[in-house]
């Protein structure tokens, strides 16, 4: 086996864990998950969640 097949089929393979892994966790979800927006950028809100929100 050559170099670029090599390369394309430890590409395959991946991508299809990462989107087996998706799916898995999609489907393992029963509700809605509520989270806090990553940032705000300057809209005033105060960060409610994560270990550094001071709460």
């Amino acid at each position: 086996m050559n170099g670029k097949k090599l390369f394309r089929l430890v590409n395959a393979v991946f991508w299809l864990l990462v989107l087996a892994l998706v799916a898995l966790d999609t489907f393992d979800t029963h509700s809605v998950r509520l989270e806090p927006p990553p940032f705000a950028l300057g809209s005033g809100q105060a960060a409610s969640g994560g270990h550094c929100s001071g709460r």
